[in-house]
């Protein structure tokens, strides 16, 4: 048992097949053909994840199972509640001939902790995801205030955050009875005119209250009229009431067609946040001042997850430029290896500005082909290319009056460079099949882990849009060379785990703290990250020894670099030399100077070291 809990909990490092390969050890521990987690929504069972021959799910001893909440059996199957409370609607079952009750008890209660461990990640990033969607669509919102306009954005965006086929927002005319629904695809002048007590939107303008509608469920509510004249399906649906500052009912947010499956509890959170920012955005100008402080309580929020965290001297000359510089219209480049927390630190420049209100976007050109980058970056107009079926808003127009982050810059073709350097220029861009010119103030800073000096050298980096870029650079150590901040980071990250795992606090020891301190960091905050995450939900106790530091492998890091046992010790020792030598120069992007500095020895000395060596100092500085 004590094999496969240690095997179990250590795939909760790896989300994407976490549970069906939780599934699979469980299947062998019992000698099954089946593990299966099957999920009750409405009566109707279903299969969220299996491992092994699917069969037809044993409903009756799940149901059982499900009211009973302990651990039932029948001929061929165990089956134990998943949840953690009464709420909770999934089910373990294994179809095996061996029924050890007392096996599969222990061995479930580990599967529904990995279980529970993904859950809650996954909750934790989605709440992010949204977080950040709801912040750029407050920030498109605020600045459209034509009615008509108005309308269509917030249907096409919220739209798209609730991952559904349509969108519309209903205004009610209570002098006539009536709800006006705008934008109606498929209705000629795009509104549509309703009586306010038919439907299910015209029960949310009379009770006030949320309704959803899910696709089991009885849907004689659903006006068909509605369905007959735009010529569309209803399944699922979603509505909300909107309401003015004092309370008001004015109208109904409307969301149709999950595009898998029914509307959740999180997508109804997320529609009732939308709808306050709807109903200050569609109130008067008068209400301007109220979106405001919608928005600003929004960006203080996002803001706290963004701190630059660390009190070392680079680090705190960094935070001092940053405070220098946040307010000025100059351009910005970010120099780091990965995961140093480049975008963290341009958050952190928007967030001290006065752009903060406004809409931050990035853009990693590493993740996009070349004959996507003009679409992504300056938007297309409908029928501009096969796949273009409708007008899309590109990143630079998206994140007007507000901050653009150009992650990666130096993978940039040269072609986009060229466009890259002319928006930077004009301050306008043309959608890709457009021809009028849209001005964009967006603040751009880019960042890079390549030495883009070098790159300009060699041909493959524009001299013109370096210099463009390169007014202010802002370099991040690597996390190996940030001395302390290393335990304080460490200890960062472990109290936000420990605080979503409901755990209290443990503390490092001197041993855990030296080993933290001399390890080499090759994934750098990223890594000393997804460890404090282990740590946080598969460790115990109130102390966190050396042992307890599962490290993952890198291939890049100096701590695994393979010497050849063979040789003699004056030649291993020759061998690690150069191999030191070409990290440090790696670590300063071949300044010798700065090598020589942190090998401690003077400049005209590491040349002859290298000399003697063998390694040729020209050849070096080159790579």
């Amino acid at each position: 048992m004590s094999s496969l809990t240690t095997q179990l909990l250590a795939l909760s490092a790896h989300p994407d097949a976490v549970i069906e390969d939780a599934l699979a050890l469980l299947r062998e521990q019992l000698r099954g053909d089946c593990a299966v987690i099957a999920l009750a929504t409405h009566g109707q069972w279903t299969t969220v994840s299996c491992s092994g021959a699917t069969k037809l799910l044993p409903e009756e001893l799940l149901s059982e199972t499900l009211d009973q909440r302990q651990v039932m059996a029948n001929a061929h199957w165990l089956a134990a509640p998943l949840g953690r409370d009464a709420q909770a609607m999934e089910i373990l079952a294994v179809r095996t001939p061996q029924q050890d009750r007392d096996l599969f008890t222990s061995t479930a209660s580990v599967v529904a902790d990995v279980f529970h461990i993904f859950q809650r990640r996954e909750h934790f990033q989605r709440r992010i995801r949204r977080l950040e969607a709801i912040l750029e669509i407050a920030g498109q919102w605020n600045q459209n205030m034509r009615m008509d306009s108005l309308l269509t954005q917030m249907a096409e965006t919220s739209t798209r955050l609730m991952a559904c086929d349509r969108a519309s927002i209903f205004l009610w005319d209570k002098r006539n009875k009536t709800l006006v629904g705008r934008p109606a695809l498929g209705i000629e002048g795009g509104e549509l005119r309703i009586p306010d007590d038919e439907g299910i939107v015209g029960q949310v303008v009379q009770t006030g209250e949320l309704r959803r509608l899910d696709a089991h469920e009885n849907r004689n509510e659903i006006n068909r009229d509605v369905d007959a004249q735009t010529g569309y399906q209803t399944n699922t649906l979603l509505c909300c009431p909107l309401r003015g500052k004092r309370g008001a009912l004015f109208g109904a947010f409307e969301m149709i067609n999950k595009h898998n499956g029914n509307f959740t509890a999180e997508d109804e959170a997320a529609l009732i946040e939308l709808s306050q920012h709807a109903a200050i955005a569609l109130e008067n100008t008068q209400e301007h001042e109220q979106l405001l402080t919608a928005r600003q309580r929004i960006a203080d929020e996002a803001a706290q997850s963004v701190q630059l965290i660390g009190q070392c001297d680079s680090i705190g000359r960094v935070r001092d430029t940053v405070r220098r510089i946040a307010d000025k219209d100059i351009a910005v480049l970010i120099l780091g290896e990965n995961h140093t927390c480049k975008k963290v630190l341009t958050q952190s420049i928007h967030f001290l500005s006065q752009l903060h209100i406004h809409p931050f976007f990035s853009f990693n050109y590493s993740a996009i082909t070349d004959n996507l980058l003009e679409s992504e970056l300056f938007g297309h107009e409908k029928g501009a290319f096969t796949d273009a079926r409708d007008t899309r808003i590109g990143k630079f127009e998206l994140a007007d009056g507000g901050t653009l982050f150009l992650d990666e810059i130096g993978d940039m073709s040269l072609g986009g460079q060229a466009k890259m350097l002319r928006v930077l220029e004009e301050k306008v861009v043309v959608r890709v099949g457009g021809s009028l010119p849209i001005p964009t103030d967006a603040r751009v800073i880019a960042a890079t882990n390549q030495n883009l000096a070098q790159l300009v050298q060699r041909g493959q980096f524009r001299e013109d849009l370096y210099f463009r870029l390169n007014v202010v650079t802002l370099e991040l150590p690597p996390l190996r060379d940030r001395g302390d901040d290393i335990l304080t980071l460490a200890e960062h990250f472990l109290r936000q785990f420990c605080l979503q795992a409901r755990r209290k606090l443990p503390t490092f020891t001197a041993a855990a703290k030296k080993r933290l301190l001399t390890h080499a960091w090759p994934g750098n905050v990223r890594e000393i990250r997804n460890l404090m995450e282990r740590l946080a939900y598969l460790t115990e106790g109130d102390q966190l020894d050396a042992a307890d530091l599962a490290f993952v492998p890198s291939p890049t890091s100096a701590e695994w670099t393979v010497f050849d046992t063979r040789l003699p010790l004056t030649d291993a020792t020759r061998q690690f030399q150069v191999e030191y030598i070409k990290r440090q120069l790696k670590r300063t992007r071949g300044n010798v100077t700065d090598a020589a500095e942190l090998l401690g020895v003077h400049r005209s000395n590491l040349y002859r070291k290298m000399r003697q060596l063998g390694m040729n100092p020209d050849e070096v500085e080159r790579e």
